[in-house]
């Protein structure tokens, strides 16, 4: 990623990114001042800064964290976090769970913030009406949307949702070699990659130590800071311009016209723009993925993790076929 010399250009500053997860503590070394508890919607203000998991967390900490206390050093040191506790399915207890909102609320509430980037990093093998509905609300308001394709990869390789939705970009993983992970699953809804083999999280909730990890989950959180830093160089662009230029730098050995089932459009290179000032934005109103006419022209301003969430907490409406 060459981060170093990223920094020199771009730290993501001036970038929020809403992660909808299992909740972010505002309070480990890594995070400390870089959470805006004070910005998250009363629609889903309920445990937004008690992370049930430990996951939220991490996935904040890999976008912004500052490194310091021996923390994760995040890739948009810069950037900032909005915290959205979704009812994934790790969160046993029943009272909690009442009172978490559901994944589509959450969607819906992170889009009513400010937040420029959308990052999720989980995944259910079903779609629903309402969690389609949020993300397509999510979309209208320009926000540019991560998720995980999910870690059965080797498995059964399901579908994964939010991730198969048009209008959110789907994340795999890949190694240090740019080798696309075991875990990580394939298919045509696989739109970009990045680095998610041998990425530490914390282990658990009580943010004691990080544990070896891998994941499209983390994968997803280093796609949302490379979003974040190059929108910070280009504060005026819309989402689909960051994303056509994510998809036109991407590192890939194949034909732009002809994604990998594995890695999409390529693995994710922000230096290639930020360091190289290669990618064309093109148009502003346009969706580089579908080539669909967008309905925001200007650029906006201020479930388990990465695995599956089973039908019994999101209704089947459609197959993963």
């Amino acid at each position: 990623m060459l981060a170093d010399r990223l920094w020199k250009v771009s730290t993501g500053k001036g970038i929020k990114v809403a992660v909808v997860d299992s909740g972010v503590n505002p309070v480990t070394p890594s995070l400390t001042g870089k959470v805006l508890k004070d910005e998250v919607p009363a629609a889903a203000a309920y445990g937004a800064t008690k992370d049930f998991g430990g996951h939220g967390t991490s996935m904040a900490e890999l976008i912004a964290g500052s490194g310091a206390g021996g923390g994760l050093q995040g890739l948009a040191p810069g950037a900032r976090i909005i915290p959205v506790r979704a009812k994934l399915d790790q969160l046993k207890d029943p009272a909690e769970r009442k009172k978490t909102a559901s994944i589509p609320k959450a969607i819906r509430a992170a889009a009513d913030t400010d937040a420029q980037i959308i990052s999720m990093s989980f995944g259910a093998e079903y779609s629903n009406d309402e969690e389609k509905s949020a993300v397509e609300y999510a979309a209208k308001k320009g926000k540019l949307m991560f998720a995980a394709v999910g870690n059965t990869g080797d498995k059964d390789n399901f579908i994964g949702y939010p991730a198969a939705y048009p209008e959110v970009v789907g994340v795999g993983a890949s190694d240090a070699n740019g080798t696309v992970g075991k875990f990580s699953q394939s298919g045509d809804y696989i739109d970009l990659a990045a680095p998610g083999v041998n990425v530490p999280t914390w282990c658990d909730a009580t943010f004691k130590q990080y544990c070896p990890g891998k994941g499209t989950s983390q994968a997803t959180a280093v796609a949302s800071a490379s979003a974040a830093l190059i929108w910070s160089a280009h504060p005026k662009w819309t989402a689909s311009q960051v994303l056509r230029v994510m998809i036109d730098t991407a590192g890939r050995d194949w034909p732009k016209n002809q994604p990998s089932k594995y890695l999409g459009y390529g693995l994710i290179r922000p230096a290639q723009n930020l360091i190289a000032g290669k990618g064309n934005p093109g148009a502003p109103d346009v969706d580089p993925i579908t080539n669909e006419k967008t309905s925001v022209v200007g650029s906006t301003t201020g479930a388990t993790p990465s695995a599956s969430v089973p039908a019994s907490s999101q209704p089947p409406k459609s197959t993963s076929g």
